[in-house]
């Protein structure tokens, strides 16, 4: 033997002696492959082995599965794949700051203070009102996953600003950011896929809206959710990478065409939502870039003109779902889908002006989020029936409106975290906007126009605060590690003075953000 591969050998020795016993034990666990303790063990395994890859790309995965929608079946209560990463990225991002005191986390502390703000009222509301219990831990009270969704959605932030993004990616990581919504549409294939493939919807899930449909035939009625949040997310990744002058004014005709074909795909979804969403950034995006001062615009208005005019008349033609996602405008649709749109509609004020009487009784201290399991067995009983639609939605939480699911849950408290929240992230934003980079000009444009356009949605027309808080976090976040912080006004160049007069000279005049 040759003595020097003997520390070679030894160690291969230890290598197979602990991959034997453990490969035999898997085998053992695996006898039972549909077992939830199997999936567990599993997934256990398979976080080991990718150990090296975590430790190393945490950041990124982070930002790659956010809005990735995948979901981790084989746990109590099916937690989406973001809130682990939440949790493995922060404690990463932690313990490297502990061992190494040259690390620090991007400093932006009129941010931090309200969100530690809101963090310290959900913890205090939770303990005074029946504590953050899992029903699906066996708790006797329920409730407690929406008060995880806000806490981690909060502590998202953290997690993301743990590092600024290297300038060189930060175009693939944004891109990535939002590309990972087009996984959104695996859900939508369920009907149409054979059964040896239905093993995708455990991980991720069908969206739910009318599935009921013949396999293998496409029915033109059904709301495709997942395509429609396909096409929002890589409509809003065109405006995030490229922005309304590279889309139009560039030359490239493909742009326009992708973007139209993308707000196509996201009327497929039904939402009026979604459809006012991305066409509210659009606007505001073309404003912040000037594109009204172009020599471009007034073709812009003109085409806007003629695709009204050829919309009107063939309303009523379009299939049932862009029916439905244009029922907000005025326009002559059919009786089915205005039917629906309306009801909708209705179904919303009418939970709003139930709700409305309740907001004194919990000004002082919100109602929170728990559940107590004898409410919830008398509500899913099937001798129990609704009183009113105010009943259902107090025990599922969702009043499909922002201001209502801050100060019914969280009293007036809530409403100053969240105010306090927005108006030092809209600041922050705009100081990136306008003190930012050059090479981050769109990203930081687009960032402050979708943040303003989600308050402003979240406010008046869907919102429910712990399903939407991660949104926001998630923008400021961004606009954070892309930006290295809160970018300032550079310092004012010392004043020229000429030797023979006392009379300063002339600066050169502000050059405008973006070029007319």
């Amino acid at each position: 033997m040759n003595t020097s591969n003997t520390p070679a050998i030894i160690r291969s020795l230890i290598i197979y002696a602990m991959c034997i016993p453990l490969a035999i034990w898997i085998g053992f666990m695996l006898a039972n492959p549909f077992d939830r303790s199997t999936f567990s063990y599993a997934g256990i395994f398979a976080l080991i082995l990718a150990a090296p890859i975590i430790l190393r790309w945490h950041h990124m995965l982070l930002i790659i599965t956010w809005n990735l929608g995948m979901t981790i079946f084989f746990l109590p209560g099916r937690p989406a794949i973001w809130l682990l990463m939440v949790a493995l990225s922060l404690g990463l991002s932690v313990l490297h700051r502990t061992i190494n005191d040259k690390v620090r986390f991007l400093s932006a502390p009129s941010i931090t203070w309200p969100l530690l703000f809101f963090i310290a009222l959900v913890l205090f509301t939770a303990k005074l009102r029946g504590g953050i219990g899992l029903n699906s831990l066996g708790s006797d009270t329920a409730g407690g996953q929406d008060y995880i969704l806000l806490l981690m959605g909060i502590l998202g932030y953290f997690a993301l600003t743990a590092q600024r993004i290297p300038p060189k990616r930060v175009k693939l990581y944004v891109s990535l950011f939002f590309l990972a919504g087009f996984a959104a549409s695996v859900g939508d294939l369920a009907p149409y896929v054979p059964h040896q493939l239905y093993f995708l919807f455990a991980f991720f899930p069908v969206s739910g809206y009318d599935m009921e449909q013949t396999p293998g035939v496409v029915n033109f009625q059904a709301r495709y959710a997942g395509l429609g949040v396909l096409g929002m997310s890589g409509f809003l990744f065109m405006l995030a990478r490229f922005g309304p002058r590279e889309i139009f004014l560039s030359g490239k005709l493909w742009r326009p065409a992708l973007l139209a074909a993308f707000a196509m795909l996201t009327m497929l979804g039904g939402f009026r939502a979604h459809i006012i969403l991305c066409g509210s950034t659009f606007l505001v995006q073309c404003y912040l870039a000037r594109m009204h001062q172009t020599k471009l615009f007034p073709a812009f208005i003109l085409a806007g003109l003629i695709a009204a005019t050829l919309l009107i008349p063939f309303a009523s033609k379009l299939p049932f779902t862009f029916q439905r996602s244009l029922a907000f405008l005025p326009l002559s649709l059919s009786h089915e889908a205005r039917a629906d749109a309306d009801a909708s509609r209705d179904w919303r004020l009418e939970i709003w002006r139930d709700a409305l009487p309740t907001v004194p009784q919990y000004l002082l201290l919100g109602k929170g989020y728990a559940i107590s399991k004898h409410d919830l067995d008398v509500a899913s009983s099937k001798s129990f029936s609704y009183i009113s639609n105010l009943e259902g939605v107090d025990i599922t939480g969702s009043y499909h409106s922002g201001p209502l699911s801050t100060v019914i849950y969280f009293g007036v408290w809530g409403c100053i975290a969240l105010l306090w929240f927005f108006i030092a992230s809209l600041r922050a934003l705009y100081c990136n906007y306008r003190y930012g980079d050059e090479e981050f000009r769109i990203i930081n444009t687009f960032l402050l126009a979708y943040f303003l356009v989600k308050v402003f949605h979240f406010l008046i027309i869907f919102g429910s605060l712990y399903s939407d808080m991660y949104s926001f976090t998630a923008l400021i976040g961004l606009s954070v590690c892309v930006n290295g912080g809160i970018r300032r006004p550079a310092p004012a160049p010392a004043r020229v003075v000429d030797k023979n007069s006392d009379i300063p000279l002339a600066r050169p005049r502000f050059q405008p953000f973006y070029p007319r």
